[in-house]
């Protein structure tokens, strides 16, 4: 992953801390009727990993078996292959049934909705993909609408109006990069739409691009992007701040957190995942699956 990447000699210089949530995200939170402990969902982008054979699944595993093997490790992915290409239907009900039944899939719209046509133009598309994805049945997650950088905020009646075609039944989190949807005035106008909407908003937490980093929640769920440094000592500390922050919100009445785990060196993620899980299940009391390397030397606990 290329978003927000920066020279390594920056790393340390950069303010990584958490901001503190809003006024509006408490209330939210406090609004949430649910006393059941909210589930924590973690996860990679892709499970096509050639690198990662050796490392997380067993030596000379086909390429087809790598579901199946990156499905022993984690509960939930965040489904990249989605944006480039808009499945058959069977197709998606295999991958569905090559999963336990408490996975989830969380699948990324289709780039020529998002990128291509820019949210105009695309009922067809939208309804080939909604198609498409039907096949994860219940094991499909919260679906991920990713606008380009350059979609800025004189596209907000375009983002409004496909939000409110969707089917009321899909439940989708919302990521946007223009800087100016972070400003005082259009971050708040975006939570004000999206909670009345009852849509999520991403996060993502990379080193290059610290105004994505926010804690606002519009509904009362999270969906985090974390990209690492591929293993930089920095990583370690912003990882920890968010188990703080997953904690706080799991004790606060949060229904349902994804977290997403990204490299920009995607070999050695399985590495930090371990870490990760490990004091996620630690600190919040939770029963994660922990991804079990098969060389131990490479282990970060």
């Amino acid at each position: 992953m290329e978003f927000g990447r920066v020279e390594p000699s920056e790393l340390n210089s950069i303010d990584h801390s958490l901001p503190k949530e809003s006024v509006k995200t408490k209330a939210i939170l406090k609004a949430t009727k649910s006393k059941k402990k909210g589930d924590v969902h973690f996860g990679c982008a892709k499970w096509g990993r050639k690198e990662w054979v050796g490392l997380l699944y067993p030596e000379k595993t086909k390429e087809k078996d790598f579901l199946a093997n990156y499905a022993k490790h984690f509960n939930c992915i965040e489904l990249n292959a989605t944006f480039y290409q808009i499945y058959p239907t069977a197709k998606i009900d295999a991958w569905a049934k090559d999963v336990g039944k408490n996975f989830l899939f969380c699948p990324k719209f289709n780039q020529s909705i998002t990128h291509f046509r820019r949210l105009k133009n695309c009922e067809n598309i939208t309804s080939s993909f909604l198609e498409s994805i039907s096949g994860f049945g219940k094991k499909r997650g919260p679906c991920f609408l990713q606008m380009p950088d350059n979609f800025g905020t004189k596209n907000f009646d375009a983002l409004k109006d496909y939000l409110l075609s969707l089917p009321k039944d899909l439940e989708v989190f919302v990521e946007v990069r223009h800087t100016d949807w972070f400003t005082t005035e259009y971050r708040d106008k975006l939570f004000d739409f999206l909670a009345s909407n009852n849509n999520g908003w991403v996060t993502t937490d990379t080193s290059g691009r610290r105004d994505c980093v926010h804690t606002e929640l519009p509904i009362p769920k999270a969906f985090i992007r974390f990209v690492g440094n591929n293993i930089h000592p920095t990583d370690y500390p912003r990882i920890d701040a968010w188990i703080t922050q997953i904690n706080k919100w799991l004790e606060a009445g949060i229904k349902d957190i994804y977290f997403m785990m990204h490299q920009h060196d995607e070999s050695n993620t399985p590495i930090i995942s371990e870490y990760t899980v490990k004091k996620l299940n630690e600190e919040c009391g939770l029963a994660i699956p922990i991804p079990k390397l098969l060389n131990q030397q490479t282990s970060l606990l």
